[in-house]
């Protein structure tokens, strides 16, 4: 077992919501230490990447041997297609600003796909620059928004620019940040109102953060309106609206009449 792992909490061999928030807490504890060493650019990243994907994976085969786990870092087993339980991780969302202290826009992810559900059944995003964990098994509530204006969460490195174009038509603010799942949870904090992205993305960019935004009551989608489905062939699923409910058909109407080109 991972010297840095501490005991597990009580019940966790019984509540997904529990281990979920657990691994994805104790994963980004580990990393705060490894960005503490005094790496640096590609060195710190690879040197996160790896410990946190270790930890989780050790941590998962040990509390739910039998279950099929899909993660970032490592290799894809497509046995997880017929697997009854699949957790989808991502051990170090937003690298780029992991290497960049004091940035707290990066995350962990650890969310479970399960067949009886037919979709996600349990997730969690630590945000260790935070020192908080959101997860399914206490639902964040999501406060009312605060801001006069509604504020749009979009890549600080490659906004797409029908995102500008939408902000305009519907007189919002657009609110830079890296790390999906930072983003996604900045709706949940009332940061932002609403992240929307068709830049390319994959299954373990999302799978956490959207368990946790639908959890909070939170509207979630494809750009067109469409489910966001998970533990399928092809990982690729490159876009999504993560939104206050109120919000989702302005956004989903500019995009139905205006494309994202």
């Amino acid at each position: 077992m991972n010297d840095f792992a501490p005991a597990s909490p009580p019940g966790i061999e019984h509540d997904d919501h529990l281990l979920a928030a657990w691994a994805a807490e104790v994963a980004g504890n580990l990393l705060v230490e490894v960005r503490g060493q005094g790496l640096e650019g590609k060195e710190l990243k690879d040197a996160g990447d790896r410990a946190a994907h270790e930890l989780l994976m050790e941590l998962l085969a040990q509390h739910r041997p039998g279950d099929a786990v899909l993660s970032e870092e490592g290799k894809d087993d497509k046995r997880r297609l017929d697997a009854d339980r699949v957790w989808i991780v991502d051990p170090l969302d937003g690298t780029r600003e992991f290497s960049e202290p004091p940035r707290e826009d990066w995350a962990v992810h650890v969310a479970l796909w399960t067949r009886a559900a037919g979709d996600l059944a349990a997730g969690a995003v630590a945000q260790p620059g935070l020192a908080t964990t959101f997860h399914t098994g206490a639902p964040p509530v999501v406060p009312d928004s605060t801001a006069a204006r509604p504020r749009i969460a979009v890549s600080r490195t490659r906004p797409p620019a029908f995102v500008e174009a939408l902000a305009a038509e519907i007189g919002a603010d657009l609110v830079p940040m890296g790390s999906a799942g930072a983003k996604v949870i900045s709706v949940v904090r009332d940061v932002t109102d609403a992240y929307v992205h068709a830049g390319g993305q994959y299954e373990w960019d999302s799978a956490a953060p959207v368990a946790v935004a639908r959890a909070a009551g939170l509207h979630t989608s494809r750009i067109d309106g469409s489910p966001l489905v998970y533990n399928q062939d092809d990982v690729l699923l490159p876009d999504l609206v993560v939104c206050r409910p109120e919000l989702a058909e302005p956004i989903l109407a500019f995009i139905r009449e205006h494309g994202t080109d």
